[in-house]
């Protein structure tokens, strides 16, 4: 009888390294499963950062698409409303030639002459006429006699002495110039004061060349 128990707790101690393989083996694959895993989630937030990045991207090409694109239709506003504001341009340009013989015409009418008072009159009504026009237009002359000499808006034609102006102020005017909104038509053509008296110099240069 001892001897058959003998045989049996042998047997058990044979059997109990068997018992624990599979345990190992069941710990072995929990932890690969784990590293795989855990390589599975890094590259999946590798993915996720990648698609992220290119999100990013794609909103910063469409936010400056957009904004070239607005900047397009302001350019193109802008020149639409250029267009519709200038459009008469070189029309007013022959009728300021125009109003300068119109202009020349009263001027050189003799006051004292009763053959010209009728004439003077229609033509000062057709100038009246024409002015309406212009301002219409937005045309308006540019303000030249006792100004300070501005080669922006004047052509100076010659330079005088002048003792009863500053230096470089305009003392005469040969030709008005005109304004249409903010656009130069043509500039004034005047004659530019030099005081030279006391030693005064001249405040700047006026190019009587251009």
């Amino acid at each position: 009888m001892a001897q058959k128990k003998k045989i049996v707790i042998e047997d058990e101690n044979e059997k109990n390294p068997q018992s624990e393989a599979p345990e190992a083996a069941v710990q072995e694959e929990a932890a690969e499963k784990t590293e795989h895993d855990g390589k599975s989630l890094k590259e999946l937030e590798e993915k996720l950062a990648e698609a992220r990045a290119q999100a990013d991207d794609h909103h910063d090409r469409m936010l400056r698409m957009a904004a070239e694109l607005d900047n397009v239709r302001k350019r193109t506003s802008r020149e639409m409303e250029d267009v519709r504001k200038y459009a008469t341009e070189n029309l007013i340009r022959q009728l300021l030639n125009v109003v300068d013989n119109l202009e020349r015409a009263i001027a050189s009418a003799s006051p004292e002459n009763q053959n010209d008072k009728g004439v003077v009159d229609g033509v000062a009504l057709t100038l009246a006429e024409i002015t309406k026009i212009l301002e219409k237009h937005h045309v308006k002359p540019i303000e030249a006699m006792g100004e300070p000499f501005d080669p922006a808006f004047h052509q100076a034609m010659s330079q005088e002495e002048r003792s009863d102006h500053p230096s470089n102020t305009v003392v005469q005017e040969f030709q008005k110039g005109y304004l249409m909104h903010d656009r130069l038509l043509r500039p004034a053509m005047v004659v530019v004061s030099k005081n030279s008296q006391n030693g005064q110099p001249n405040e700047k240069a006026v190019d009587t060349q251009a």
